[in-house]
């Protein structure tokens, strides 16, 4: 299993594309037979769970039946997502970013499916850590919800081996996903469990039942492919 996200950055003067993007790429990839999970996502203006909507950015999430090593930086996204999108995204100029994760272990579904699987526990790695994180909000728990994710959102950025993060989602408001990158996994789990703000959330989250459906996932981040906003935040890392 080959777990690919792309994040791709639109000009400013294609944003309109970009909207048509979500309705039309649906199709290649429920056509691409290597895909058996796919989300077409849009991505937040912070690097987190975030109401106001970054109108150049958006993501693409899949899992594949491929191997990593076959894929290569000239080919990475007509491998990955077939010939249409990589003609669209080169036709339109956008910049992409993708990488290439292996599952390590998590809990929950995404519209009551496991795309993940069961991955076995590696307890013994301790290189980067991908995490994704993703919730449905339940309408009656969307105010509290808004009220309290941005301090840890903030929290997360100055937090000692955070390396990057996105905020991506399938619907504003409502169906909202954070992944983020750390330097390991004692790093992240000091942010997870121990920062005020974000140890608060969790424990809101749980006594008042704010989610009809979440999901957490490690990954172990295995290669990435071209840039974002300039340049690539894992370069030299991997």
């Amino acid at each position: 299993m080959l777990v690919t996200l792309t994040i791709i950055r639109y000009p400013k003067r294609y944003t309109w594309f970009a909207l048509v993007a979500m309705a039309i790429h649906r199709f290649p990839l429920w056509l691409n037979e290597n895909i058996s999970f796919y989300k077409l996502l849009g991505c937040g203006k912070s690097g987190s769970f975030d109401k106001h909507p970054d109108w150049q950015q958006w993501g693409i999430l899949t899992v594949q039946d491929k191997e990593a090593n076959s894929i290569h930086q000239q080919t990475v996204i007509a491998l990955l997502y077939g010939a249409f999108i990589n003609k669209w995204f080169r036709f339109f100029k956008c910049e992409t970013w993708t990488i290439l994760l292996q599952p390590l272990e998590g809990h929950g579904k995404w519209d009551n499916k496991e795309p993940f699987g069961q991955p076995v526990k590696q307890p013994e790695y301790n290189g980067l850590i991908a995490v994704l994180t993703r919730a449905t909000i339940r309408l009656s728990k969307l105010k509290a919800f808004w009220q309290n994710v941005a301090a840890a959102a903030n929290d997360m950025a100055s937090a000692p081996g955070f390396i990057t993060s996105v905020g991506i989602g399938e619907l504003p408001y409502v169906k909202q996903a954070t992944f983020s990158i750390w330097n390991n996994t004692a790093d992240m789990k000091a942010f997870a469990y121990n920062t005020h703000n974000h140890k608060k959330i969790i424990q809101k989250t749980r006594k008042e039942k704010w989610y009809s459906e979440d999901m957490f996932v490690r990954f172990k981040p295995v290669k990435t492919f071209g840039t974002l906003n300039g340049s690539d935040p894992l370069k030299g890392k991997l």
